[in-house]
């Protein structure tokens, strides 16, 4: 046997390996960039800029009979807009939090108060979810399109927005809030915008 037959079998084995390697290779950078950073902290276009213009209708039988809308966050105090529905588990997981920002006499006395978005969802559902758990709103506005959420560059469900009085989104928590999420990122943003 010649030295180039010996050597074709060892090249078509590289041939056959090599796509596998690349592939593995990819996979796992692939991997590794999705366990890595935090995804609360996924940047927004909207920082630092008005909130976008949106007039949603309000969620029967919750209150203001107006919804939410863009004057509703310029009126000179800091409003949270927590995107939720009824549909998704973390909204489920992070309401104890949002009930306790909704109780908290030091943020009521600085006119910090809590808005909510039902994005894609029904209003008889939020209705229903929001009737088990609690309301922690001062105000809701039912996105049923999702064409407010996709204004306001919403990846998921939840997601909260610290606004400034002037209507200045000025943080976006994204993810379900816990006590180390709020205490630690959350609540200092907002009494920076409280400022």
């Amino acid at each position: 046997m010649s030295a180039g037959a010996e050597a074709r079998p060892a090249r078509n084995k590289l041939v056959v390996y090599l796509p596998l390697a690349a592939f593995l290779a990819l996979a796992a950078l692939f991997f590794v960039s999705l366990r890595s950073g935090d995804p609360s902290r996924l940047p927004s276009a909207l920082i630092g800029k008005k909130a976008p213009a949106f007039a949603l209708p309000a969620l029967e039988g919750f209150g203001a009979a107006s919804g939410l809308s863009t004057a509703d966050l310029t009126q000179g105090k800091v409003t949270l807009v927590n995107i939720f529905a009824s549909w998704c588990l973390p909204c489920r997981d992070e309401h104890p939090m949002l009930l306790k920002i909704s109780r908290d006499p030091a943020l009521a006395g600085k006119g910090v108060r809590l808005a909510g978005v039902a994005y894609k969802d029904e209003p008889a559902n939020s209705g229903k979810f929001l009737r088990e758990v609690g309301n922690p709103y001062a105000l809701i506005g039912v996105d049923k399109s999702g064409r407010a959420g996709i204004d306001w560059g919403v990846y998921g469900v939840p997601e909260t927005f610290v606004v400034r009085g002037d209507g200045v989104i000025a943080y976006k928590f994204v993810g379900p809030l816990d006590p180390e999420g709020l205490r630690d990122r959350l609540m200092p943003e907002i009494e920076k915008a409280a400022r």
